[in-house]
């Protein structure tokens, strides 16, 4: 089941030239974004109301959409403007339109009740404007379940085997990592603070360290500002602060991870690697092609799990004590599940 009445990452701002189109399905739903000649970004349902064509076929031009099969043209509202032949414009011409907002080079989509979009509730992402951060927009599509990627991204203890050639260092480093989750209803915050240890080869690239560093991990979840996570990592040479927020000797890497249901086993995976590393040395470019080798072994993984999930979709998941952000995670979705769920009905 999803969750309807959260603002869900629906392309990058890029994606979009005026007079362009492209169709997407979120949330199991057809759906075409286009943009205007005036630059206006609208999300319809992707049907024709004539004779079911996808308008996503179609193109824009001006200011609507016109469907390719008789030439039906619909405004960014959803509302049947013209239907070439005739004057009148039955009602039912309509199409479903979604609430779209655009912030920090993002497209959002509202997939639920439009009375309960607001614009203002959307997590901000202001690396991706400020000229002293690089960064790198990816999209992916994963074969697997959305909140396996959430669980992916909550449990960073998988680092250790699934990143080992790349950002992973010692195992034992990050299962005895100093471990904190903080939940309040709303929000899941993990922190992970490994001092004096080992720096991956990608941190010695990007942060010239030249011994043993202090190491940290930062993921934040709060899906009522947008199915998005942020984790914030780097590391400082050992004691100069780096748990005490004087991170200006270091090096931080962002990842910015949209998450976004396409259908039950599949999702469209929206994220973008930023990082404070000079750009004049090169390294910030040299550090995307590598991390996002390490993304795509995420995603070979999440596949394997999907695969496996869907040949015994009887048999449950065991918990183990790695599973404390992932866990409250679920619980905080299935929170808003039900808040959806018609009175007296099981969400």
């Amino acid at each position: 089941m999803f969750v309807r009445n959260m603002w869900y990452v629906a392309a990058f701002s890029a994606d979009l030239k005026p007079g362009q189109c492209m169709g997407r399905r979120i949330l199991n739903e057809p759906v075409v974004l286009f943009r205007t000649a005036s630059g206006q970004v609208a999300a319809l349902f992707d049907r024709c109301s004539h004779r079911a064509m996808p308008l996503s076929e179609g193109h824009v031009d001006g200011e609507i959409l016109r469907c390719p099969y008789h030439g039906v043209e619909f405004g960014g509202s959803g509302r049947c403007t013209r239907i070439p032949g005739q004057a009148r414009i039955p009602p039912a011409a309509d199409v479903r339109s979604y609430p779209v907002h655009e912030k920090d080079e993002f497209i959002w989509i509202w997939m639920g009740d439009p009375e309960k979009a607001d614009p203002s509730q959307i997590i901000g992402n202001p690396e991706h404007g400020d000229p002293a951060w690089s960064w790198r927009p990816y999209y992916m599509h994963v074969e697997a379940n959305w909140q396996l990627l959430v669980d992916n991204i909550l449990d960073l203890t998988h680092v250790a085997y699934i990143h080992a050639n790349t950002i992973g260092g010692n195992p034992e480093t990050h299962f005895s990592a100093d471990v904190t989750v903080d939940y309040d209803g709303r929000k899941v915050t993990l922190l992970r603070k490994m001092p004096n240890s080992v720096p991956p080869k990608t941190y010695v690239l990007a942060g010239g360290f030249k011994g043993n560093v202090d190491r940290w991990q930062q993921v934040e979840y709060e899906p009522a500002t947008g199915n998005i996570l942020r984790v914030n990592a780097g590391a400082c040479d050992v004691g100069t602060g780096a748990y005490e927020g004087r991170r200006d000797n270091g090096f931080v890497l962002l990842n910015i991870h949209g998450v976004t249901p396409e259908t039950e086993t599949s999702t469209h995976y929206i994220w973008t690697i930023c990082t404070n590393a000079p750009k004049e040395s090169g390294v910030p470019d040299v550090l995307f092609d590598q991390f996002y080798a390490t993304i795509c072994e995420d995603e070979v993984a999440l596949e394997a799990q999907q695969r496996r999930i869907n040949d015994t979709p009887d048999m449950r998941f065991v918990g183990i004590a790695s599973d404390g952000a992932v866990n409250r995670a679920r619980l905080l979705v299935d929170a808003m599940r039900q808040a959806e769920a018609p009175e007296g009905a099981a969400a």
